[in-house]
């Protein structure tokens, strides 16, 4: 069976279980009413593995909070005392805003503006140290890939992919491949591994979208690779760049690791993007990765429609942990999506029926644009590739 076969179960090499991590905080913590990150997302990925039967407890990591003090391994001080005080107060000054970026509409002040954080990036700090040895672990709610050294940026409070790379690191890997997929270019990530010749990362985002940096013609000291594509980006184009671009990189590097921020913000119902991604797109570069490196890290990232998230990420950890996506949800597994409001949003008045009776899309397919495949044969001569 084809990766692009979009009957049944897409296939992995056999190996020890994946591993998930997640943790109750998200589940009782938002940003606000008007956020966008006011959605269920990782506990409805929780939710709907469960009521398949895909996440037994042994399977199943609670994330522990980050301590300050592994933060710093990254981030600033100063910013992570900054961070801990406004949650505390529940106030943030005109510095906090200014120099820290806390206090924004982006970056608001909440209950948990501290914990939250600091647990996604507990989650990918212990995923370095749990694939020491090999594996696979899948951390939905990582993929804070925006977050600088020293400010909030983007939604993002901390960097956990940032994080995520240096436990490994520290666990003794040495070349790591960072694949982006979020529809929003990884700027911080970029940021910490610029000039690292152990580092590859590959960012696949939409063009003249925020943050605006990731052109094509960025390539961070030749440790980045960058493609920004149009608008309506589809499943047929990704499979092609993910066969043209992706894979012979990856493979070439022979990395001792990969980390995928599978972002959902590039599937077609999101409201913050304007790319025409199937979740298939999404799971078939999760299947093709993994047979690539010894070490696997899944992460989350952006994504901004409850029900489009929530299927895309539990179809992923569907696709780790070697389940059958089925045609048609369970009675519990459907109960939890017709449970989720999308509260102030168009899309939300009238969700389509089969947001709530199936994981998988339908196909967006179509032809492979002339630009994406000189944007790619671009990228390809850049590396020595082409």
């Amino acid at each position: 069976m084809s990766l692009d076969d979009h009957s049944g179960r897409i296939p992995v090499p056999s190996a020890a279980p994946a591993r998930f991590i997640g943790s109750e905080i998200y589940r009782r913590s938002s940003f606000g009413r008007s956020h966008p990150l006011r959605v269920p997302r990782v506990s409805t990925v929780i939710d709907l593995a469960r009521a398949l039967g895909w996440l037994a407890p042994q399977l199943y990591v609670t994330s522990p909070r980050a301590k300050p003090a592994a933060l710093t391994h990254w981030h600033r001080h100063d910013y992570i005392a900054a961070l801990q005080r406004v949650e505390a107060t529940q106030q943030a000054s005109v510095e906090d805003r200014t120099r820290f970026g806390l206090g924004t509409h982006s970056n608001p002040v909440h209950p948990q503006v501290y914990c939250r954080p600091a647990t996604a990036a507990g989650g990918s700090l212990l995923a370095g140290e749990l694939l020491a040895g090999g594996g696979v672990v899948y951390h939905p709610a990582g993929g804070t890939h925006h977050g600088m050294p020293d400010r909030a940026n983007g939604f993002c409070y901390l960097n956990d992919p940032v994080l995520a790379m240096l436990s490994l690191r520290r666990m003794g890997v040495r070349r790591i491949v960072y694949v982006d997929i979020d529809a929003h270019h990884p700027d911080g990530v970029e940021l910490a591994f610029a000039g690292d010749p152990e580092v590859l990362m590959i960012s696949v985002h939409e063009e003249a979208r925020w943050p605006f940096t990731g052109t094509l013609g960025e390539d961070a000291r030749g440790s980045a690779v960058n493609l920004p594509v149009p608008r309506e980006f589809n499943d047929s184009e990704m499979g092609y760049v993910r066969e043209a671009l992706i894979l012979p990189l990856v493979a070439g590097f022979a990395p001792e690791a990969i980390v995928l921020q599978c972002g959902a913000d590039a599937v077609e119902e999101d409201p913050l993007a304007r790319l025409s991604l199937s979740n298939n797109a999404h799971w078939s570069i999760v299947a093709a990765l993994r047979p690539l490196a010894p070490r696997y890290l899944v992460l989350g990232g952006g994504g901004y429609n409850p029900w489009s998230v929530g299927r895309l990420w539990t179809g992923v950890w569907g696709v780790l942990a070697g389940q059958e996506l089925p045609d048609r949800l369970s009675p519990e597994a459907e109960a939890v999506l017709r449970a989720l409001v999308w509260e102030g949003a168009r899309q939300g008045r009238q969700p389509p029926e089969h947001w709530f009776t199936t994981l998988r899309d339908a196909p967006r397919e179509g032809p492979v644009r002339p630009e994406i495949r000189e944007r790619v044969a671009h990228l390809m001569r850049r590396r020595g590739r082409g």
